[in-house]
């Protein structure tokens, strides 16, 4: 069956504090510069959980396992639980270890077993191969997030893992050496990376299900299970001998009696996220100089998100070695060693495969640009350390490599933030000097249309005064506007409009008056020219009719004047009178004038006679 990611992140409740983008040690979770909301990159996780841990709002969860274990209670089958031995650190509040047994066989298990006994049997296994050295130095995989971390980080170091199992898988497989291979098996530890762990293997050392000890609280609670009502269960051997003390930090290096001395030790051991990363990178470039084996916990053994107690390191250590030295009281290491023994041909051995999921360097030019536009330069080795990187370089490469964006630097941010707020107040003054030129501009426009109101209500009171009709029509010869006078002209039914629609605004021209008057509308519209004086019959009625253009091809305005009306036709009697007197007088003008030239040019001509016989006159006496 198809499992989702182990890191998951719930949008709606995610509050952008990026804590856990901070927090992460490989920087799996990302920051896009078009989305407040991280996103996880389940493929670079290595499954530490440090981003469960200081998530406050509760975003970030991980794949919880409470299902899958339901169904195995309900099946019926034979189940084994192995207890991890940082168990003794979570549940101080149970007053003896022997009745937490007893509350996990009540969930339906069979069987409880501890992890402790395959800590002892690895640790003498990993003796064994450091023994025999020849010439490779190791780094223990006793810790899947130290696997995950090398398989995708340092992938030239895989050959450097030892080829053992962890704790988990190896008691997976003496379980059911014990029991039967049909047995269904439960891990019960403080690890998340354990979940995807138990997914890598299979037959004889398949883990069906892994529980947190946050998980198998939720299930005391789910089932009702309480200490208070239960006896108490010993824990199924075999038995372990200080392998119980596998979560303290040099806990495995005791367990196999290894040298610590510092001036002879061959395995140096180390724990915690930040050391975990410099070891294995001094490791990778200087194992000819440090010539140590490394024993690398990442040190969620008595810390991990999968823990509802966080912190008191010193308590929950003083938990374990109390615990320790209580089983030691009956200890009998014939029989344990004789256990060891029996498993200590068991195969153990397992292989590693890369996934690199390193990106490539960034060039100098695009780190020192994105220096720069941080306000930092090449000299910064360390920064604030705010960002979760610990150097302002290593972060400008990730931001080059779109893993985080330049917000994540508090410097930057700050800076930015100061320069918005010199930025807020230019904005500021601008705003108010806009507003108050939009004040000025409003109660501008406020005088302009009273202005345009009152212009309005004259012309309209002109219009509604002058005794000749006046229509304003648009280009669809819509009526725009037309006075009374208009209407009066074109008789009852336009009056009868007139009633609903005042000024017949938006009636159709063509309703109102014939062709041969709509045809005078459409010529002054379409070619841009008036027409004056034209005198048009209408039924009974004589009009006399002015259009002109107003805007061209799109209004026009039209005169029309009633010829039966009096104080009109004595206009236009007086008008046309002294048209013709005009006309007569023009007349007699340009006859008078030609008859004047007509007489000059006879004048001129019997002159010219006259003294040409003159000289014939003259020739003759002589």
């Amino acid at each position: 069956m198809e499992q989702s990611p182990l890191i998951g992140l719930e949008k709606k409740a995610c509050t952008g504090c990026y804590a856990c983008v901070r927090a992460c040690p490989v920087k799996a979770i990302h920051v896009h510069t078009d989305s407040p909301i991280p996103e996880i990159n389940i493929n670079r996780c290595i499954g530490c959980g440090d981003c469960v841990i200081v998530c406050g709002p509760k975003a970030i969860t991980y794949r919880s396992s409470i299902n899958e274990a339901r169904a195995l209670f309900e099946s019926g089958g034979t189940i084994v639980a192995l207890v991890s031995p940082s168990i003794s650190a979570e549940f101080d509040d149970i007053s003896d270890y022997r009745k937490l047994v007893t509350m996990i066989k009540a969930l339906g298990i069979k069987y409880v077993n501890e992890v402790s006994f395959a800590v002892d049997l690895l640790a003498y296994k990993y003796l064994s191969l450091l023994n025999d050295f020849k010439g490779r130095h190791y780094i223990t995989s006793i810790d899947p997030v130290v696997v995950s971390y090398i398989e995708k980080y340092h992938t030239n170091l895989i050959n450097n893992m030892a080829p053992l199992v962890s704790p988990m898988i190896a008691m997976a497989k003496v379980v059911r050496k014990i029991y039967g291979e049909e047995i269904s098996v439960i891990y019960i530890g403080p690890e998340i990376s354990t979940k995807d762990e138990a997914l890598k293997f299979d037959n004889y050392a398949r883990v069906d299900v892994v529980l947190t000890f946050e998980e198998l609280r939720l299930l005391f609670k789910e089932f009702n299970i309480d200490e208070s009502n239960l006896e108490y269960s010993n824990v199924d051997g075999p038995l372990s001998y200080k392998g119980t003390l596998y979560p303290l930090r040099n806990g495995f290096a005791q367990t196999a009696d290894m040298d610590e001395n510092l001036l002879t030790a061959s395995m140096f051991s180390i724990e915690g996220h930040k050391e975990m990363i410099k070891a294995i990178s001094e490791f990778e470039n200087n194992i000819t100089t440090i010539q140590r084996h490394l024993c690398i916990s990442f040190g969620n053994g008595l810390d991990g998100p999968g823990m509802t107690k966080r912190g008191n390191r010193l308590f929950k250590e003083h938990q374990v070695i109390k615990y320790a030295n209580k089983r030691l009281q009956n200890f009998f290491r014939v029989e344990w060693y004789d256990n060891l023994q029996s498993y200590m041909e068991m195969d153990l051995s397992r292989t590693f495969t890369a996934d690199d999921q390193r990106l490539p360097d960034p060039s100098p030019e695009r780190i020192r640009e994105i220096l720069a536009e941080l306000g930092k330069s090449e000299n910064d080795l360390t920064g604030c350390l705010e960002c979760g990187y610990d150097s302002c370089i290593e972060f400008a490469k990730d931001v080059a490599n779109g893993l985080t964006k330049h917000e994540m630097c508090l410097s930057y941010v700050l800076k930015s933030n100061a320069q918005q707020g010199d930025s807020l107040r230019d904005m500021n003054e601008k705003l108010a000097q806009a507003r108050k030129a939009l004040k000025e501009s409003e109660e501008k426009t406020v005088l302009e249309k009273e202005s345009a109101l009152q212009a309005s209500e004259l012309s309209n009171a002109m219009l509604e005064k002058l005794r000749s009709g006046v229509v304003i029509v648009d280009n669809l010869l819509k009526v725009v506007k037309a006075n009374s006078t208009f209407t009066a002209i074109l008789g009852e039914e336009a009056e009868m409009i007139n009633e609903v629609i005042p000024g017949l605004a938006g009636a159709d021209l063509n309703r109102l008056i014939p062709s041969n008057f709509i045809n005078l509308f459409s010529y002054v519209l379409t070619d841009n020219e008036s027409i004056e004086n034209r005198d048009i019959q209408i039924g009974d009625n004589l009009l006399n009719v002015s259009i002109f253009p107003i805007v061209k091809g799109k209004v026009a305005g039209g005169i029309i004047r009633d010829m039966r009306a009096p104080e009109v036709q004595r206009a236009e009697v007086i008008n046309r009178i002294t048209e013709v007197i005009d006309r007569n007088l023009e007349m007699v003008q340009k006859i008078g004038f030609l008859l004047g030239e007509g007489a000059t040019d006879i004048e001129h001509m019997l002159n010219s006679i006259i003294e040409f016989y003159k000289g014939e006159n003259k020739k003759k006496k002589s």
